[in-house]
């Protein structure tokens, strides 16, 4: 059985990524792309699906959090015996991929041991393992299947039913390193490089990354951990930013909203952007808008909402059957369907997004200009069609209300960059669709019931992506049309202390089963209260959600306040760069 979501924590190296969990089990790993097929699949299943436990032999506390600004896990643990150290990462090395773990040994003797399952191909192989010639007194596995490879150079593995088990021990000022290393099956073995070198490189690397962020609030520390996360789910090579390092966590526990979340969605890499901006980080924006330009060059209409992590387009939605799913949510799905939906929402965001970048002083260059020009072409065509919506209905098609918002947006941001950086275009066309949008929302999107903006038209219902509408400035915060949407929220959608999306059994989704409150939405509504003057109310918010969060600060999709627990995808981008949202406002209204 898979540990609860929130006791893992993330390992990358800004291509493919792992979970360890407390337990000093990896459950999850996919190299060399974060949306590559896992090696290990345990937290889909069983230790049968592949897992890599490096742990204590004897019961042991652990303690654990990561080096500053990185994502190097330190974990203490404490026997009866004595107490060690475990310094766990992923160094970027060339065309391979590899997971280090080093035992330092702090006080007395630790007897720790090892248990590997390597199941490629979400646990579908099971590979030849054999054992190969000691290098510089380390032992050698290797094991292979299919186009996959994986040594593990370290103390030696001998042969256990389908597993490789181990024991050694360490002492008082002893360290023994492990070093599982990926490569193409096809390629000449790899030698493990030197631990020490690989640590300082991999430490420097994110000592480079640091900027000086402009949060020194209250919330700083958090602020700075979800930066960094962030980062460690942009692909270092492509710019592509991955929603989440996970796919099929169930957002219903033993429901089947299980989704595949690793890959780029044009809105949440746009949100991530604007936020990264926010904090001085510009060369990952001047990256991903590279990416941009790569992946949805050709035909705008043949724009998607999502894109694999290289501009891939085809991206089929899969179930494996063959994964029981996780503690037996199913189906387990690889690719996401939602890839042909229409979301009318996605070109205003990556507007207001480039006018963010445009703002912070980074100058479109012309074929980017171009770009947004043939963007806005297709928005003037679709602005006035139903959509599935920013939550990825599967149900009917409706004039949603935050559609029809960022649609105005994207027209504003078009029309400012006419008028402000004098970029050519039709700044007063522009203005005449945004201003005939808004005035369609303002008859057809408030409700005659509550006087607040509704989900769709034609409904009294409510979403929580309304909160949105003021912060790209479709509307003020204290609009009284908000103010009465954000009560009919708090009446409607938020039961348990946290904000639902919306009402899922008002059938508009065409899904089965209920979810959980979605953590995204509730960090959106604490940045409203922030800025609305509800000041007490949304730092009592903000308390409430960051004691969601994990012992490493982790926060995955959503929430289950009755079974407190995390649910859905992890770690979420989308959640924690709301949550740096959240933390702005609120110390903006702390001054």
């Amino acid at each position: 059985m898979p540990l609860p979501i929130e006791d893992y924590a993330l390992l990358g190296d800004s291509r493919g990524s792992a979970l360890v969990g407390r337990d000093g089990s990896i459950d999850w790993l996919c190299v060399p792309r974060f949306d590559a097929a896992a090696v290990f699949s345990a937290l889909l299943g069983d230790a049968e699906h592949g897992r890599w436990l490096l742990a204590p032999v004897a019961s042991a506390t652990s303690t654990r959090d990561y080096e500053d600004g990185s994502i190097i896990l330190r974990t203490r643990w404490v026997t009866d015996g004595g107490e060690a150290e475990t310094v766990e990462f992923m160094p970027t090395d060339g065309d391979t991929s590899s997971v280090v773990r080093r035992v330092t040994g702090i006080s007395g003797t630790v007897r720790f041991r090892q248990e590997l399952t390597v199941r490629p191909n979400f646990a579908d192989i099971i590979p030849w393992v054999r054992q190969l010639p000691q290098r510089a007194d380390a032992h050698r596995l290797l094991a292979i299947g299919g186009p996959d490879a994986v040594l593990v150079t370290g103390p030696r593995l001998h042969a256990d039913g389908n597993r490789h088990v181990g024991e050694f021990t360490v002492a008082a000022g002893e360290t023994v390193d492990v070093v599982l290393t990926w490569y193409p099956s096809w390629q000449e073995t790899p030698v493990a490089g030197n631990v020490d070198q690989l640590l300082a490189e991999t430490v420097a690397r994110w000592d480079g990354w640091q900027p000086d962020t402009t949060h020194d609030g209250p919330y700083g520390p958090h602020v700075a951990r979800s930066l960094t996360l962030l980062r460690a789910l942009t692909h270092d090579r492509t710019g592509g930013i991955v929603a989440a390092a996970t796919t099929s966590l169930p957002e219903s526990f033993g429901g089947s909203r299980n989704w595949d979340y690793r890959y780029v969605w044009l809105r949440d890499a746009s949100m991530t952007v604007s936020t990264l901006l926010r904090h001085g980080f510009f060369d990952e924006v001047g990256h991903w808008r590279s990416w941009l330009l790569r992946a949805i060059a050709g035909d705008p209409d043949d724009v998607q909402i999502m894109y694999g992590l290289a501009g891939e387009r085809e991206l089929p939605e899969r179930e494996l059957a063959r994964l029981p799913g996780y503690e037996g949510a199913t189906p387990v799905r690889t690719g996401n369907g939602a890839v042909d939906q229409f979301q009318a929402d996605v070109l205003g965001e990556v507007l207001v997004c480039l006018d963010d970048a445009r703002g912070a002083g980074l100058a479109d260059p012309p074929e980017s200009w171009a770009l947004q020009r043939a963007l806005l072409q297709r928005l003037e065509r679709t602005k006035a069609d139903p959509d599935n919506g920013i939550w990825e209905i599967r149900g009917e098609q409706q004039h949603f209300v935050h559609s029809r918002a960022m649609v105005w947006a994207g027209f504003d941001r078009a029309a400012r960059a006419v008028r402000e950086y004098r970029l050519p275009g039709d700044a007063g066309r522009w203005e005449r669709l945004r201003d005939e949008v808004a005035a369609d929302i303002a008859i057809h999107g408030v409700s005659a019931t509550h006087g607040g903006f509704t989900q769709y038209f034609g409904t009294d219902e409510v979403d929580a992506a309304l909160l949105q509408l003021p912060q790209v400035g479709f509307c003020a915060y204290d609009d009284p049309r908000m103010l009465a949407t954000v009560e009919r929220i708090e009446q409607q959608l938020m039961p348990d202390g946290f904000v639902m999306r919306y009402r899922p059994e008002t059938g508009v989704d065409g899904l089965a089963g209920r979810e959980n409150p979605f953590l995204t939405c509730s960090f959106w509504l604490v940045e409203q209260y922030a800025r609305s003057g509800r000041r007490a109310d949304g730092e009592a918010l903000m308390e409430r959600l960051l004691a969601v969060a994990n012992d490493v600060g982790m926060l995955s999709e959503e929430y289950d306040p009755v079974a407190k627990r995390q649910a859905g995808n992890t770690p979420q981008a989308l959640t924690h760069l709301a949550l740096i949202r959240a933390a702005d406002a609120l110390g903006g209204a702390l001054g």
